[in-house]
């Protein structure tokens, strides 16, 4: 059976919604589209050529190496989401070898992780696969929880680790978002100057963006205007989460709106919403890579085959997908990775 014909069978009845969609509201025109040559985006920006041979080494790693996409494994949820209830399923993975191990027998781009997973098998590792250091983080253990991202070490720690990249998360419209947008700008102007790239997670985090009816925390125009300032702060990839509703502004009574901006930019087709994602990322010029999200069982394949032809037909630059990966055993976990692989590296799957 042919790849694009595994797809279709795997996205089922939704397989003509999502591969003959035609975005009308942004045309493809208007994106700088990932390719093989994707470090060239920055050769008219400030990035040193230390900062362009590390985002080479993230962009040629891999199955994916040469395409211009990215499937990047994550996991920083031993701190985000406590170390239990991430591994009990799977509790290989509290050792922190077998995260690393994972991404390189899964064709992974980079593996993204904490201070203490990637330093303690740095020696061994970092020059078989590129390290993405995430630099701060949410824990959980104060009580009440604060819901904040506070620096776990230092940019030059990462550099010394041998990492090319670092990571980090911004919760946009939290009382403390003032306070990390401007430790992690100055955070990603440390690592531009050591060489390093960055990979901001835009995330955004208020009670007030949850209503009794809809969850706007992946409303498009709120994601989209926090990818905005993600890139504004010189995030060389923007990892956010899949739009799945639009309207938080006009909903919530927030921000700057205008009716006519959600008629002129986007529709309700989960593309389009990707779409909306994508342009706040300079119209492509700056990778967009979605997130794969939790873990739902046997569904997981589909959903993430799903959202990889979302995020690809959108303009996106790939998927950073870890809890559907390693919450199973190492080969199903492979299997997901692959999956996800199949879609960028499959030519009928085009720009929408």
């Amino acid at each position: 059976m042919k790849n694009i014909d595994t797809i279709k069978e795997i996205l089922g009845q939704e397989a003509s919604y999502l591969l003959d969609h035609v975005s009308n509201k942004i045309p493809k025109q208007n994106l700088t589209v990932p390719d093989p040559n994707a470090v060239d985006k920055f050769i008219t920006s400030d990035r040193n050529p230390q900062v362009l041979r590390s985002l080479a080494q993230l962009y040629d790693h891999g199955t994916l190496g040469g395409t211009g996409y990215l499937n990047i494994l994550p996991v920083d949820q031993g701190i985000e989401h406590t170390a239990a209830v991430s591994f009990y399923k799977n509790p290989a993975y509290f050792d922190p070898e077998n995260i690393i191990k994972l991404a390189m027998e899964g064709g992974c781009n980079g593996v993204a992780s904490t201070f203490g997973v990637l330093a303690m098998h740095a020696r061994k590792y970092a020059h078989k696969i590129p390290f993405i250091v995430k630099i701060n983080h949410n824990e959980l253990l104060t009580y009440p929880n604060t819901f904040d991202q506070i620096l776990f070490g230092t940019v030059k720690e990462a550099w010394n680790m041998g990492a090319v990249a670092v990571g980090a998360t911004i919760y946009f419209g939290s009382q403390e978002s003032d306070r990390q947008i401007q430790e992690i700008a100055a955070a990603f102007e440390e690592a531009h100057q050591l060489g390093m790239a960055t990979i901001l997670w835009c995330y955004a985090r208020n009670n007030a963006f949850k209503t009794d009816k809809v969850d706007y925390h992946s409303s498009a125009d709120i994601t989209g205007q926090a990818n905005y300032i993600g890139v504004t702060i010189k995030a060389d990839i923007i990892k956010q989460k899949l739009p799945e509703t639009n309207f938080g502004f006009k909903n919530i009574k927030f921000a700057k709106y205008d009716d006519q901006m959600y008629e002129a930019l986007t529709t309700d087709h989960p593309i389009d919403l990707c779409r909306y994602q994508v342009a706040n990322c300079y119209m492509g010029k700056i990778g967009l890579i979605n997130s794969g999200g939790g873990s739902q069982g046997g569904s997981d394949i589909k959903e993430a085959v799903k959202t990889a032809v979302i995020n690809k037909r959108a303009g996106g630059s790939g998927l950073i997908m870890g809890r559907k990966s390693f919450q199973r055993p190492m080969e199903e976990g492979v299997k997901i990775l692959r999956s996800v692989q199949e879609v960028y590296l499959e030519p009928e799957i085009t720009i929408a």
